[in-house]
């Protein structure tokens, strides 16, 4: 499985899943051999928008948050 990860410094917008979308397809379509499953998208937020994941219909993109403490970047899941 191929995975596509975007790294964004703002809060998620609705367009940033259409941009991971596209990447996501062009895998799955170029990429990927047939027995491969579809590829899943993660994006990495400075924060959270549950709204904008909420009225996402593709069940293979995950949204997650971060924060910078000294530079050191910390995951929360």
């Amino acid at each position: 499985m191929d995975t596509v990860v975007e790294l964004k410094v703002t809060e998620l917008k609705k367009e940033h899943i259409g941009q991971i979308q596209t990447y996501m397809n062009y895998i799955d379509e170029n990429i990927k051999n047939i027995n491969q499953k579809n590829t899943i998208g993660i994006i990495v937020c400075k924060k959270d928008n549950e709204f904008v994941m909420h009225y996402c219909k593709n069940k293979n993109i995950y949204q997650t948050t971060y924060l910078t403490v000294n530079e050191d970047i910390i995951e929360y899941i």
